[in-house]
Formats: structure tokens, C-alpha cells, sequence
């Protein structure tokens, strides 16, 4: 698999708070890479390392497979825009002008792809109102539209949707989804928004006190936390018989719980298991929320 952005051993110390430890992370190149965890977790400081804003303690990273300390990684990340925390936008300027700025800044020939950026971020009838008067959604927008400039293949977001209205949020989604299908960009999104992350992501790295405690697939994901009926029963030995009869996918969990992956029949399952001398003690439905998952991995003692 071919990985846009890797992290060996990834630790960056402010004194001593120690707030990257050891971090490893492969971001797969056309994914959308949920970057996941609690306030305070790392999150930013890695968004801003391979930003090239700070630099690591110790341990390494790589951008399409050019490590930090070679002399290319100035031109690599040209390939990458970045939003980190909040829009970097002129609230005295429109639109257009904001994003004039930022073609001078990266030395860009012509201003001909602005009015291509505008329609593409939903920005193209603003006109001459200035970032000021724009919504929260608008000026988030506005901020994906920079980091876009220059055409960047791997597009890094840090809580893009935080503080956004539900229209907003669903705006915010659906450039995201826009710019990954038809673009291909590679696109890394930083959120404790766990709901909307599972709408988007294909990949996740779950990360807690500055380390990557997993990284799992959105298919790997599904699987682990598909909808099931969680059985009971007093004989074990006897329910994968009987479930293997009647054609359905099951999960033995212990010596008297089982997760069924189908909506049995209750009635014909507690015959079938009562001829065989079992009997079901309790059936209750069960899915795993990403955000179950997520506490089941780190704990939900602290909130940080």
C-alpha cells in the first residue's frame, strides 16, 4: 500500500509535557484518514509538524516517502494544504481577494483557477462582501478554498466542522466527499466529532497521550461494530449447531454469549435450542458505535 504520509517513533516535548510519544501513522494515499481523539491528545501538534510550523523532538515522518530532514520536503509539501484550527483568511477582504493572496504568496503565475475555487468550495456569488460578514460555515469554506490553492494532493483538516450549524457541517461533508471522489486528494480530517467522522472517513488512527493506540480500515471498522443480536444461552456446545442449521454468520464471545449477525426467529431458534436440552437466557440487540469503539480504546475516565 502506497502511503502519503508516515510516522516513526513520532515525540515532540514542550518542556515537560511530553505531547507526541512515540506516535507510528500510515495514512494511505486516496483515503480520508480520520484522525481521532480527545482534546489535548496530540492532534494538532502532529497537524502542525508535518505542517513544517514545529519540528519533532525525536522520531520521523515521511511525505510521500521523503523523510523531514531531506532537503526536498520544503517542495513536497507543496503538494499539501493544510487548515490548522482556525481559517488563516483577511477578514477585511472578499473571497476573490483572499484567495489572490494566497496564489501571490505561493508565487502562482495567474489568478485564472480562482473563479474555479470559488464554484468549487460554494463560494462563487459572494461577490465583493468581505470574509467579515461571512457565516462560520462560509469562512471555513473560504479557508479549504486557500489551502486548495497551488492544487494540492493531500488536503489535512483540523476540526473542520467544530462550531458549524447543521447545514453548515453538511456543506463542510460534502466538499470533503467532492474533493476525495473526483479529485482524488488525499485528505486527513482531525475531529472529536465522531458521528460525522464516521460518515467520511475510510481509514482511522485512533490516538491517546500522543501515541497511536490503532489504525483500522472503515470495512475493519463496519465488521467489528456491525448491528448483531447478543444471545445468552446455558450450553454453548449446542448454539453453533443450531445456528449453523439455520444458516446464519455468529460469534462465539464466551462460554454463554454469542453475537448473532441476523435478526433470528426467536420463536423457531428457542425450539431448536430447547430440543437439544438449551435454553436462551436473554437476547438483547447490539451495535457498537464508533464512538463506543473509541472508548472501549482509550477509556472514558478522562476528559481532557
Amino acid at each position: 500500500m502506497e502511503y502519503v504520509l508516515t510516522t516513526e517513533g513520532l515525540n515532540k516535548q514542550y518542556k515537560k509535557y511530553k505531547a507526541l510519544n512515540g506516535l507510528n501513522m500510515h495514512v494511505p494515499k486516496g483515503s480520508i484518514y480520520g484522525f481521532v481523539g480527545r482534546n489535548g491528545a496530540g492532534k494538532t501538534t502532529l497537524i502542525r509538524l508535518i505542517s513544517g510550523l514545529q519540528t519533532p523532538t525525536a522520531g520521523s515522518y515521511e511525505l510521500y516517502g521523503i523523510p523531514h530532514r531531506d532537503r526536498r520536503i520544503s517542495d513536497v509539501r507543496r503538494r499539501m494544504g493544510a487548515v490548522v484550527e482556525t481559517p488563516s483568511i483577511y477578514l477585511d477582504l472578499s473571497a476573490e481577494d483572499n484567495l489572490k493572496v494566497q496564489y501571490r504568496v505561493l508565487g502562482l503565475p495567474s489568478y485564472d483557477g480562482i473563479p474555479e475555487l470559488l464554484k468549487l468550495v460554494g463560494l462563487e456569488d459572494v461577490g465583493k462582501k468581505t470574509a467579515g460578514r461571512f457565516s462560520l460555515g462560509m469562512r471555513q469554506r473560504l479557508g479549504i478554498a486557500i489551502a486548495l490553492c497551488g492544487h494540492p494532493d493531500y488536503l489535512v483538516l483540523d476540526e473542520p466542522v467544530n462550531g458549524l450549524d447543521p447545514q453548515g457541517i453538511i456543506d463542510i461533508r460534502e466538499l470533503i466527499l467532492k474533493l476525495n471522489h473526483e479529485r482524488g486528494i488525499t485528505i486527513l480530517i482531525s475531529s472529536h466529532i465522531l458521528d460525522e467522522l464516521s460518515r467520511l472517513a475510510t481509514h482511522y488512527g485512533f490516538i491517546d497521550h500522543g501515541s497511536i493506540v490503532k489504525e483500522i480500515s472503515a470495512q475493519e471498522l463496519e465488521d467489528t461494530c456491525r448491528k448483531s443480536v447478543r444471545i445468552f444461552v446455558s450450553d454453548m456446545v449446542v448454539l453453533p449447531g443450531v445456528l449453523d442449521a439455520m444458516g446464519m454468520e455468529y460469534k462465539i464471545l464466551d462460554d454463554h454469549s454469542a453475537d448473532i449477525y441476523a435478526q433470528p426467529n426467536v420463536t423457531q431458534l428457542s425450539l431448536a435450542l430447547y430440543e437439544k436440552g438449551c435454553e436462551i437466557q436473554s437476547m438483547t440487540e447490539h451495535d457498537e458505535s464508533l464512538e463506543s469503539y473509541f472508548i472501549s480504546l482509550v477509556g472514558g475516565e478522562r476528559n481532557e
